[in-house]
């Protein structure tokens, strides 16, 4: 059956009718394809009446020319289940999101190349984003409103006018959308500050905004930039992200639940930003950088309504308290929360796995950044002869192991700030770097990683010529599964760069935790899913391991241990461990 949704000049109408959206966030990257119908049903249940998500292009073209649209990226059959549960979709395929994730959305091969202008008219840049759209569009025009669908609304870009005022920019990606078919209204989002909001306008973009408090002052900023139809928060911020290092965040349920009333009360659409966070799976996280760099955790719990395992949490139950005073909601049914079963299992060691994943790329006179060497490149070695003793002062993005002729000399984190340290006299120089995350928010979008610039030895630039190789992070829980066990692991303590694996039982397919309180810094799978990143630095303790990634009987869990542990242990715990909470 096929419906109208249009913009009224007071309200949403759907088929003619007054209709108030009351939506929630959900990426779809960010949950196991075999648990969308789950999430989608409990937000649902919480009252909603749409789920929004945002569309990738890094997540669905990695590789120029390499798209792909099925398993976790099938945004097709994530807005059919949608449609299936009796709700409708709001689609924001950027072509830059934001969001927490990796480079913003944007491919890496795309920001690699500096003679285009990002998120703007240029028209390099807007002939890769042509095509871009036309893909991502192909799969959600049919799925409209108007055509038996469930899409009722379209955002063009996201949060523009923080970064920039080209409506030359805004006409080409409405003009490229209804090109593609896109019927239904199409919105903007920024944050209800007058300078954002009027460099995002465009005539043809309904505005809405983003915020996650002081309700009364922020519509009223958003009504005089659009003086007429509905009021729309498109991102209610109702919990928050972690970094690396800091605590993790958290609102208080209660004040979250008054300004989601305050808002309905007022009459607006509301989209609750998250309902269901998940995780940055893989190597699929972001970072922030306003002065400092902070790359983002694995999780993306984000202190939503439902947890990013899918329990219901207070959050929840305070919010369909209050929508249920504004819209009709659901039986609920009796779901309990259960400890998630909590195996143990002994390691191995598999000994030097990068060696399982390297492409050697010879010989360089001055190093190459990451984004030189190919897309999506995470860890990269640089080496050279250097005999002189003295100070090391290197930009590295993000993060670098040096060594002194194999000896361990020190480590230089971008995050703190320590870019130098002393070096031994010797002969050959290394360093190991990796990059933690790539910026998704303002002007360092698409920054180059890896070593910037010749490094200094007291003060002069060494030379080279510079080795370099790179390794294939992704493949490296397939390689250590498969390789032959060999490595030494004393009381415990195992010195990576080291590769472990470990098998445990269970009697159903579960959802896990597994425990990385005594591991330094690496990544983890399990069956061959890459869980992601962990790190000692905190606040994330434990990694998620969705139920169907599992199965009964055996299962294998694979970690690469860059730094040591001082734990070569398998657990897993009963509940998550995301750290001490800050509000």
């Amino acid at each position: 059956m096929t419906s109208r949704f249009a913009i009224g000049e007071t309200d949403f109408l759907l088929d003619g009718a007054p209709h108030r959206i009351i939506s929630g966030a959900m990426h779809y990257p960010r949950v196991h394809p075999d648990q969308w119908r789950d999430r989608i049903r409990k937000a649902r249940l919480m009252g909603l009446n749409a789920i929004e998500t945002y569309v990738a292009w890094n997540a669905h073209e990695p590789v120029k020319g390499g798209w792909r649209a099925d398993g976790d990226v099938d945004l097709g059959r994530f807005l059919d289940i949608i449609a299936e549960e009796g709700m409708h979709a709001i689609v924001r395929p950027g072509p830059y999101i934001c969001a927490e994730w990796h480079n913003g959305g944007l491919p890496t091969w795309l920001t690699a190349d500096k003679r285009m202008t990002l998120r703007s008219s240029d028209p390099a840049y807007l002939a890769e984003v042509t095509g871009y759209l036309e893909k991502v569009n192909a799969i959600v025009a049919p799925r409209q409103i108007d055509r038996g669908g469930s899409v009722i609304l379209v955002q063009i870009e996201n949060e523009y006018g923080a970064y920039g005022a080209d409506k030359d920019y805004l006409e080409a990606l409405v003009r490229v959308t209804r090109e593609n078919g896109i019927t239904v209204p199409l919105t903007q989002v920024d944050q209800p500050i007058p300078t954002m909001l009027e460099n995002g306008a465009h005539p043809a973009l309904h505005t809405t905004g983003s915020f996650g408090g002081r309700i009364d002052e922020r519509l009223a900023t958003l009504r005089e930039f659009q003086p007429t139809g509905p009021l729309m928060c498109m991102e209610f911020w109702c919990g928050w992200f972690d970094h690396w290092g800091e605590k993790h965040h958290t609102t208080t349920f209660a004040d979250s639940a008054a300004d989601l009333d305050r808002l309905l009360a007022a009459g607006a659409s509301v989209n609750i930003y998250m309902v269901h966070g998940g995780t940055n799976f893989g190597l699929t996280a972001g970072a922030n950088d306003s002065g400092r760099y902070l790359p983002m955790v694995t999780s993306y719990d984000y202190d939503a309504p439902i947890s990013e395992s899918g329990e219901l949490t207070e959050k929840f139950h305070a919010f369909r308290e209050v929508i249920a005073r504004h819209a009709p909601v659901p039986e609920m049914p009796a779901i309990a929360p259960t400890d998630a079963p909590t195996p143990t299992a002994v390691f191995e060691a598999v000994a030097d796995p990068l060696e399982l994943v390297v492409t050697d790329h010879g010989e360089f006179a001055t190093p190459p950044t990451m984004d030189e060497l190919g897309s999506d490149v995470v860890l990269v070695e640089y080496s050279t002869d250097a005999a002189a003793s003295g100070v090391l002062e290197a930009e590295v993005r993000d993060y670098a192991w040096v060594e002194r002729d194999g000896a361990p000399a020190g480590r230089l984190q971008r995050t703190i700030g320590d870019l130098s340290l002393p070096v031994p006299r010797g002969e050959r120089l290394r360093l190991l770097i990796e990059e933690t995350g790539r910026v998704n928010y303002d002007q360092k979008i698409g920054e180059a990683k890896g070593l910037i610039g010749a490094p200094l030895l007291s003060g002069r630039a060494l030379e080279g010529p510079w080795r370099v190789r790179t390794f294939d992070v992704a493949a490296l829980g397939t390689a250590v599964s498969d390789a032959a066990a060999g490595a030494a692991i004393e009381d415990g303590r195992a010195i990576g760069p080291i590769g472990l694996r470990a098998t445990f039982d269970l009697d159903e397919p579960a959802d896990l935790f597994l425990d990385t309180a005594g591991w330094g810094k690496g990544y983890a799978w399990v069956n061959g899913l890459f869980l992601g990143r962990y790190w000692r630095r905190g606040p994330q303790r434990t990694l998620y391991v969705p139920a169907p990634a599992t199965r009964a009987g055996g299962n294998q869990v694979v970690i690469v241990e860059l730094e040591a542990t001082t734990d070569a242990t398998a657990r897993f715990l009963a509940r998550p461990d995301l750290g001490h909470e800050v509000e």
